[in-house]
């Protein structure tokens, strides 16, 4: 089983430790991109427009600032780094042991700045979404779809996937559509239907643990997540059509 999770918006800075190592991360492969975009972001990130160039408002200077200097900046797993409604319902800090290793193997962040990085892989925070067109690179979605394929491809293998990422990460890469199964999150009252993203990105990190932390072996078919995510939730399967994956769709009361 691989599970595919977005980065968090907003980071958690490690305030000590060493600076991360190319070499170190999960998909070597990806290593010539990591360090044309590590340093075309330092380079943007110190310019006057920087702000404007990457999308954000004047409290996350600090972010940018950071930006600048990220290959000497302390680094941490990435489960400490990204926090937010999705990493706070997923709750790594309180997993077992066990449990642990098995998100650490799982688990792979579609990232506008890596790519595709493992769960432990140690990196320092940054700001940068991956909607950004960055100069000379254009759209680190298109970007990254080029680079992507084939690592990510290699790794899904035919496991199931699981894919939690909202729709700019999606656009980074699209797993073999007959084994993966897209989350989708609706909230209904009075027979109406809404897609409400708090509770969307809240209830994708709630699965991912259930995925990760209950006992039995992990789903390897659409059909057994959907029995997996039915013992917690009113959920739905849509099979996959041409291209398009298997929808998980998981209905909350209004």
């Amino acid at each position: 089983m691989l599970i595919l999770l977005p980065p968090s918006e907003g980071k958690t800075a490690a305030t000590k430790g060493d600076p991360f190592e190319l070499d170190q991360l999960s998909f070597p492969e990806l290593n010539a991109a990591h360090k044309e975009v590590l340093q075309t972001l330092a380079h943007v990130s110190s310019r006057d427009d920087a702000m404007h160039v990457l999308g954000v408002g004047a409290s996350l200077v600090d972010d940018v600032r950071r930006n600048t200097s990220l290959e000497t900046e302390p680094a941490a797993p990435a489960h400490k780094i990204y926090t937010g409604v999705l990493y706070d319902a997923l709750g790594y800090k309180s997993m077992t042991a066990g449990q642990k290793r098995k998100a650490d193997a799982a688990v792979v962040v579609i990232s506008g700045l890596w790519g595709a990085i493992g769960f432990a892989d140690s990196v320092p925070a940054y700001r940068l979404s991956m909607s950004v067109s960055l100069p000379g690179t254009g759209t680190l979605s298109t970007y990254w779809r080029k680079q992507l394929a084939g690592p990510l491809d290699e790794r899904a293998a035919d496991e199931m996937v699981v894919d939690c990422r909202s729709s700019s990460y999606s656009a980074a890469w699209a797993p073999p559509a007959g084994q993966s199964v897209a989350v989708n999150v609706f909230q209904e009252r009075d027979g109406r239907r809404t897609v409400v993203s708090h509770f969307a990105k809240h209830t994708r990190g709630e699965l991912a643990r259930h995925l990760l932390t209950r006992r039995g072996t992990a789903p390897s078919t659409p059909a057994k997540l959907l029995r997996v995510a039915n013992e917690k939730w009113h959920a739905e399967l849509i099979e996959a059509k041409g291209r398009k994956a298997h929808q998980l769709n998981i209905i909350l009361p209004g």
